[in-house]
Protein backbone atom coordinates (compact mmCIF):
# COMPACT_ATOMS: atom_id res chain seq x y z
CA UNK A 1 0.00 0.00 0.00
CA UNK A 2 0.98 3.27 -1.18
CA UNK A 3 1.87 6.31 1.36
CA UNK A 4 0.58 9.87 -0.36
CA UNK A 5 3.04 12.06 0.50
CA UNK A 6 1.14 15.40 2.19
CA UNK A 7 2.50 18.90 0.96
CA UNK A 8 3.74 21.26 4.02
CA UNK A 9 1.53 23.35 3.23
CA UNK A 10 -1.48 21.34 3.42
CA UNK A 11 -1.10 21.21 7.30
CA UNK A 12 1.34 24.09 8.23
CA UNK A 13 0.09 27.16 10.24
CA UNK A 14 2.39 29.22 10.14
CA UNK A 15 1.11 32.86 8.73
CA UNK A 16 3.76 35.20 6.87
CA UNK A 17 4.81 38.38 7.88
CA UNK A 18 2.28 41.06 8.35
CA UNK A 19 2.73 43.04 5.47
CA UNK A 20 0.99 46.76 4.90
CA UNK A 21 2.78 50.57 5.43
CA UNK A 22 4.53 51.07 8.44
CA UNK A 23 3.49 53.68 10.21
CA UNK A 24 3.69 55.27 13.70
CA UNK A 25 0.98 55.01 16.54
CA UNK A 26 0.61 58.21 16.95
CA UNK A 27 0.11 58.74 13.21
CA UNK A 28 -3.28 56.93 13.63
CA UNK A 29 -4.67 58.02 17.21
CA UNK A 30 -8.12 58.57 17.40
CA UNK A 31 -8.86 57.26 13.70
CA UNK A 32 -11.29 54.13 13.00
CA UNK A 33 -9.20 51.35 12.07
CA UNK A 34 -9.97 47.67 11.08
CA UNK A 35 -8.02 45.53 13.05
CA UNK A 36 -7.20 42.28 10.30
CA UNK A 37 -4.21 40.73 12.34
CA UNK A 38 -1.61 40.84 14.83
CA UNK A 39 1.49 39.00 15.78
CA UNK A 40 3.45 39.06 19.59
CA UNK A 41 6.99 38.31 20.09
CA UNK A 42 9.94 38.96 22.34
CA UNK A 43 10.87 42.96 22.35
CA UNK A 44 14.36 43.63 20.89
CA UNK A 45 14.46 46.80 22.76
CA UNK A 46 15.38 45.98 26.30
CA UNK A 47 14.18 49.50 27.76
CA UNK A 48 11.06 49.26 27.07
CA UNK A 49 8.29 48.62 29.43
CA UNK A 50 7.16 45.59 28.01
CA UNK A 51 9.09 42.31 27.26
CA UNK A 52 6.85 41.96 23.91
CA UNK A 53 6.71 43.78 20.92
CA UNK A 54 3.07 43.74 19.42
CA UNK A 55 2.45 43.95 15.61
CA UNK A 56 -0.92 45.10 14.63
CA UNK A 57 -2.12 44.65 10.65
CA UNK A 58 -4.95 46.88 10.04
CA UNK A 59 -7.12 48.80 7.18
CA UNK A 60 -7.62 52.54 6.85
CA UNK A 61 -9.29 54.66 4.24
CA UNK A 62 -8.92 51.39 2.25
CA UNK A 63 -5.56 50.85 2.80
CA UNK A 64 -3.30 48.32 4.63
CA UNK A 65 -0.72 49.08 7.52
CA UNK A 66 1.41 47.75 10.16
CA UNK A 67 2.19 49.33 13.80
CA UNK A 68 4.54 47.77 16.06
CA UNK A 69 4.30 48.80 19.66
CA UNK A 70 5.44 47.20 23.36
CA UNK A 71 1.92 48.77 25.01
CA UNK A 72 1.39 46.31 27.77
CA UNK A 73 -2.16 47.33 27.51
CA UNK A 74 -2.48 46.77 23.56
CA UNK A 75 -1.01 43.44 23.93
CA UNK A 76 -3.73 42.15 26.57
CA UNK A 77 -6.22 43.67 24.77
CA UNK A 78 -5.01 41.81 21.15
CA UNK A 79 -4.83 38.35 23.11
CA UNK A 80 -8.11 38.74 24.63
CA UNK A 81 -9.90 39.48 21.84
CA UNK A 82 -8.09 37.72 18.64
CA UNK A 83 -10.86 35.93 18.08
CA UNK A 84 -13.27 39.01 17.13
CA UNK A 85 -10.69 39.64 14.67
CA UNK A 86 -11.57 41.77 12.29
CA UNK A 87 -12.93 44.58 13.99
CA UNK A 88 -13.52 48.53 14.00
CA UNK A 89 -11.83 50.34 17.06
CA UNK A 90 -9.90 53.50 17.35
CA UNK A 91 -6.71 53.94 19.47
CA UNK A 92 -7.04 56.37 22.18
CA UNK A 93 -3.29 57.31 24.52
CA UNK A 94 -4.79 57.63 28.29
CA UNK A 95 -2.21 59.47 29.75
CA UNK A 96 1.03 57.15 29.49
CA UNK A 97 -0.65 54.45 27.76
CA UNK A 98 -2.55 53.51 25.12
CA UNK A 99 -6.42 51.75 24.60
CA UNK A 100 -8.40 50.35 22.10
CA UNK A 101 -11.92 51.90 22.52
Amino acid sequence: MERQLKRFSDFAQESGPLDGTKLKIDDILNKEIMIIGFKTKDSKYAKSNSSKCLTIQFELDGNRHVIFTGSSVLIEQMEKYQDEIPFLTVIKKIDRYYTFS
